[in-house]
């Protein structure tokens, strides 16, 4: 996974580009095939606003978070996004049950 931050009106520290890669970390845990992540930290008069872009195997996700701290916008943000990685996961995932199982079912009556 590559994630790429930017931020606008924001110095961009060490902590926080960790601490941005440590969150993310647990949307790989959720689902293997994250390819790409870009996140733009913004600053908008009082409010830390963080956005991300996560490129995934068949779908482009979208997700963004304000607060007062930005490390609470990256919490927000990262939420939002594992809800929805999640959700595509269990759209990829076939419920249906197999084909064996039901003329089993109907042989046997």
């Amino acid at each position: 996974m590559q994630i790429d931050v930017t931020g606008h009106h924001v110095d961009l520290t060490d902590s926080l580009n960790e601490y941005v890669s440590q969150k993310f970390e647990r949307l790989e845990r959720h689902f293997d095939n994250v390819v790409d992540v870009h996140v733009i930290l913004t600053v908008e008069k009082l409010q830390q606003k963080a956005e991300a872009t996560v490129q995934i195997s068949g779908a482009r996700l979208f997700a963004d978070a304000k607060a007062d701290d930005m490390y609470a916008a990256i919490d927000g943000l990262v939420d939002k996004l594992d809800r929805q990685v999640k959700k595509h996961k269990e759209k990829l995932t076939d419920h249906h049950r197999s084909e064996g199982a039901q003329a089993k079912a109907l042989g046997e009556e």
